[in-house]
């Protein structure tokens, strides 16, 4: 299965129509993730209440405590740009927003593969022992960190050589790299990426 490197692009698209876009597309992706932090947010809460929490030694403690940090920390990142979204509404900043959202959305992610890796890692001590918790563990980081991380990272970059190899700069929605387009409209910055 091969992945088309080219970015997708509208020329039809403007500037306020595409920040308009992106931003609605991030703050649902945004809902999805807090959704699941949130749950398991819930879910870390109540162990300490639970029968025998008392008799796990330190290092299932300092799992527990960097899985709750870390997912108050993704809480806080995922619905933050909602919230802010509603106090800077009609203040035509949502350029700034979105950048915004886009960042919080990224420490989100790393502050939720922590969670999830100290989580997984937590349960799979109770049930089997450390050395399973710290395989499962490791599989848990390794993945989200691939997923969500590298591989995004790595297609960036790969797109990023695709668009510098091109030759004259051109694109194949008429925009040149210095923001003009070929038939002279001048619409170029409009179709950059954020």
């Amino acid at each position: 299965m091969s992945e088309s490197m080219e970015p997708l692009r509208n020329p039809e698209e403007n500037r306020k129509e595409r920040v308009d876009r992106e931003l609605g597309e991030l703050l649902q992706g945004l809902r999805v993730a807090s959704t699941g932090v949130q749950v398991l947010f819930a879910f870390l809460l109540t162990l300490p209440f639970s029968a025998g929490f008392e008799k796990v030694d330190s290092t299932v403690r300092w799992m527990f405590y960097t899985a709750v940090v870390t997912a108050a920390v993704a809480s806080i990142c995922f619905i933050a740009p909602a919230t802010q979204h509603r106090i800077m509404f009609r203040s035509g900043l949502k350029e700034v927003m979105l950048h915004r959202a886009n960042r919080l959305g990224v420490i989100g992610g790393i502050a939720l593969a922590i969670t999830m890796t100290c989580s997984t890692g937590l349960v799979v001590e109770a049930l089997t022992g450390p050395w399973p918790a710290t395989v499962v563990a490791a599989g848990v980081a390794g993945l989200s960190g691939w997923l969500w991380f590298v591989q995004p990272l790595l297609s960036l970059r790969d797109g990023a050589a695709v668009e510098e190899h091109d030759g004259d700069g051109a694109r194949e929605d008429g925009a040149r790299e210095d923001g003009a387009r070929e038939d002279g409209t001048g619409r170029g910055r409009d179709l950059e990426r954020t």
